[in-house]
């Protein structure tokens, strides 16, 4: 239930190989809580039911993910301000690792454009960096903004490197996400930069989520850190992705 109330869907497979239990044990415990009325089966795994904004049912609030696993996100977020050079454009996802990075930001002469209204926060007041805040519907439980507008905002720019958050990397290298809304926005941020980094903790190995956001092979670099799956990073490594370690 817990993985569900993180990712809203997920798979038997998924569950199975992250529990260590057999899929017939899923699928037996899913059966017994579907009948308790506290989740929908489906062929090949469950879901929770999604609001219309499209949040999956009882999502962990932002400031909630914002103080787990602090450490591992420190040490992804140290990593990836490294790769920033003066005078870059840069695109800011949402997600509690990108705001350490803007964090790491302050005081640099960059550009930074974004739809994290947490990253705004952090840099608002910052006179070194132009910063610019995309339009769109503001999704007030993660503190992004979102939607159409926000899409169609992101055709308009174009970064030196575009820097995104994600809920899980799947062992075949496939990056996932948890929130239907947020996944085209990560999509046109991708066709936006000229090179892609992922940022993603080793609890993100293989993570949660049921949504596809891209493959390994749109991606460029991704930072991590000691811990992350060996066999996954193995896997992105052959699709010529760039490892960070920290």
């Amino acid at each position: 239930m817990q993985r569900l109330k993180d990712g809203g869907a997920t798979s038997v497979v998924d569950l199975a190989r992250a529990l260590g239990v057999s899929a017939a044990t899923i699928r037996r415990d899913l059966y017994q809580l579907d009948r308790a009325g506290l989740l929908t089966r489906v062929h090949g795994g469950a879901y929770l039911k999604a609001d219309p904004a499209g949040d999956w049912g009882l999502e962990r609030p932002f400031a909630e993910v914002a103080a787990s696993h602090t450490a591992d996100k420190e040490a992804v977020a140290r990593q990836a301000a490294d790769l920033v050079r003066d005078g870059d454009v840069v695109l800011l996802d949402i997600g509690t690792t990108t705001v350490l990075l803007a964090q790491r930001l302050r005081g640099r002469s960059v550009t930074v454009i974004t739809s994290s209204l947490a990253v705004l926060d952090v840099l608002r007041d910052d006179e070194r960096v132009e910063l610019i805040l995309l339009g769109g519907m503001v999704r007030r439980t993660y503190h992004s903004i979102v939607g159409v507008l926000t899409e169609d905002a992101l055709r308009q720019v174009h970064a030196d490197r575009a820097f995104l958050g994600a809920s899980g990397i799947r062992a075949d290298g496939e990056v996932i996400d948890t929130t239907l809304i947020e996944v085209p926005v990560k999509r046109a941020m991708i066709r936006s930069a000229n090179q892609v980094i992922v940022l993603a903790d080793r609890y993100k190995f293989p993570g949660t989520g049921s949504l596809r956001v891209c493959d390994m092979s749109d991606v460029d670099v991704l930072v991590t850190n000691q811990g992350a799956d060996p066999a996954t990073l193995e896997v992105c490594a052959a699709a010529q992705v760039e490892v960070m370690l920290g």
